[in-house]
């Protein structure tokens, strides 16, 4: 399983804003704050909406420090998933050293 750290990911962003952020957290988290362009598909709906996911793109998965979307992109690889990348520390860890005035909870 790869990760990715935050200002990886940002830079990874400024060179190809085309790849695909999954936020795995719930709804009421994802209104808080998130990264722009990301999906959000809570983890307790991503076995009834993995379909909705292209599994040929790379994708990268989000949570608030990165458990929860590291149980995710381990299901993706299960699933035929081959280009999943978990973000090391999650949101919390964007907002932390990306972008400090993000909102946080």
């Amino acid at each position: 399983m790869d990760t990715i750290t935050a200002e990886a990911l940002k830079e990874l962003l400024d060179r190809d804003p085309d790849v695909t952020l999954l936020d795995v957290r719930e709804t009421w988290e994802y209104d808080i704050c998130r990264i722009p362009g990301s999906i959000n598909i809570p983890m307790s709906e991503i076995a009834g909406r993995i379909d909705e996911l292209d599994e040929e793109e790379s994708t990268i998965v989000i949570c608030h420090h990165g458990a929860r979307s590291l149980q995710v992109a381990g299901y993706m690889e299960a699933t035929g998933f081959s280009k999943v990348v978990n973000l090391d520390d999650g949101i919390a860890g964007w907002a932390r050293t990306v972008d400090p005035d993000m909102p946080q909870y």
